[in-house]
């Protein structure tokens, strides 16, 4: 019996103990860890002027174009250029057989020398009989013959002066010359072919291209909006119609020279619905041809006093509303909607819903509720935080968010 007692005593006094301990772990009650504040970068809005520009696509077209056609009749005897080649103005480009026009040409001066002596000798019969009709030498009737006789051969002199002129005019005709400095193209005709002036046989076309056109075309939608923009004041055009141009060719590169707008269409096509521009752009090293396809970047001017959203920082709502996250005064995240114009170089303009001096939450705020309490990174330096001239716009808020993150 004693033997039995003992172990059950022992078993007893450590059940005893371990409930003990279970009961006092279980009176403990630790404190749960607190969740860690979310740590956010800002960025504190300031209104800046944005120069706006609007890509179009477009074509090139020559500054200059003339079409050298013949102006007389005949064989060409030479061609003396070279296709492709740039010609002067007023270089001879072709010679058409000039033996006829100068037969016509001798045979016209001819009859100037025959009118010139008749008139000569009916001026000096009707000065005789002046003197003489004052005597009553010749009847008054044989007097106002001389002086119609006169008045007509005066008129034969006129007309064969224009004759010999008109001979002239085409004697120089056959031969061909440039009417304007430029690229000559391929010749419509060869040596010995035969041109009519009357129909204006095409011999071939001359372009300057340097300057080039380029004629671009613009949504009217688009024009609208701009001009309500202008007249409202809160876009402001550079420089009186002098919109800078700047072209991305077809393979993609960018056209080191830039150009001017020079030409707003005022006319909208029905077909299309767009608005023909035109742009002159410099090309003296000739890399631009007649009929290439570019895409032109055109200044619109610059938007006054705007607020620049980093296109992460705003979110869509299923309405298609824009709404981003602000840091509060409390440190607090805020919910805010605003109304979005254009996205301009990654960064929407922001017409209303925010103000000056306010804290953007531009990384971080994935996760965030609105009251959510927030630590607030070091601020990366507004990239608006000064109005920017329309030459020099501050630097993008892009090259700022990697120092924000780091």
């Amino acid at each position: 019996m004693p033997s039995t007692t003992l172990p059950r005593r022992r078993s007893l006094a450590a059940g005893a103990a371990l409930a003990a301990l279970l009961l006092t772990a279980c009176g403990s009650d630790p404190k749960p860890a607190a969740p860690a504040v979310p740590e956010v970068s800002v960025l504190t809005m300031r209104p800046s002027n944005v120069p706006l520009n609007i890509e179009l696509p477009g074509r090139t077209s020559p500054f200059l174009l003339a079409e050298v056609r013949a102006r007389v009749d005949g064989i060409v005897q030479e061609r003396r250029f070279v296709e492709g080649a740039d010609v002067r103005k007023g270089q001879q480009l072709y010679l058409i057989d000039p033996a006829p026009y100068r037969t016509v040409l001798a045979s016209a001066e001819a009859q100037l020398q025959r009118a010139q002596a008749t008139l000569r000798s009916n001026a000096a019969l009707l000065n005789r009989n002046r003197v003489l009709v004052r005597e009553n030498a010749v009847s008054k009737q044989e007097f106002e013959n001389a002086e119609a006789a006169q008045l007509e051969a005066a008129a034969e002199v006129a007309a064969a002066k224009a004759a010999v002129e008109s001979a002239r005019i085409n004697l120089g005709y056959t031969s061909v010359t440039a009417p304007i400095t430029g690229r000559s193209s391929v010749s419509a005709v060869t040596q010995g072919a035969y041109v009519q002036g009357g129909s204006a046989t095409l011999l071939t076309t001359i372009q300057q291209i340097d300057p080039m056109y380029v004629d671009l075309q613009q949504s009217s939608v688009e024009g609208l909006a701009l001009r309500r923009e202008i007249a409202s004041g809160r876009l402001r055009v550079d420089g009186n119609n002098a919109a800078k141009v700047t072209l991305r060719l077809e393979d993609g590169s960018t056209y080191t020279r830039t150009g001017t707008l020079e030409y707003n269409g005022v006319t909208v096509d029905q077909a299309t619905g767009s608005v023909t521009l035109r742009a002159r752009i410099p090309n003296p090293d000739n890399l631009l041809l007649p009929g290439m396809f570019v895409r032109a970047s055109v200044s619109q001017g610059v938007r006054q006093d705007v607020m620049r959203v980093p296109a992460p920082a705003v979110t869509r709502t299923p309405q298609g509303g824009a709404t981003v996250m602000l840091v509060g005064p409390d440190n607090k995240a805020v919910l805010r909607t605003i109304q979005t114009e254009a996205l301009v170089d990654g960064h929407w303009l922001v017409s209303e819903g925010l103000k000056e001096g306010e804290r953007l939450i531009v990384s971080g705020a994935q996760k965030l509720r609105a009251g959510t309490v927030v630590k607030v990174r070091a601020a990366a330096a507004p990239e608006n935080a000064a109005p920017a001239s329309p030459a020099a716009p501050a630097a993008t808020a892009a090259a700022a968010l990697p120092k924000q993150q780091g």
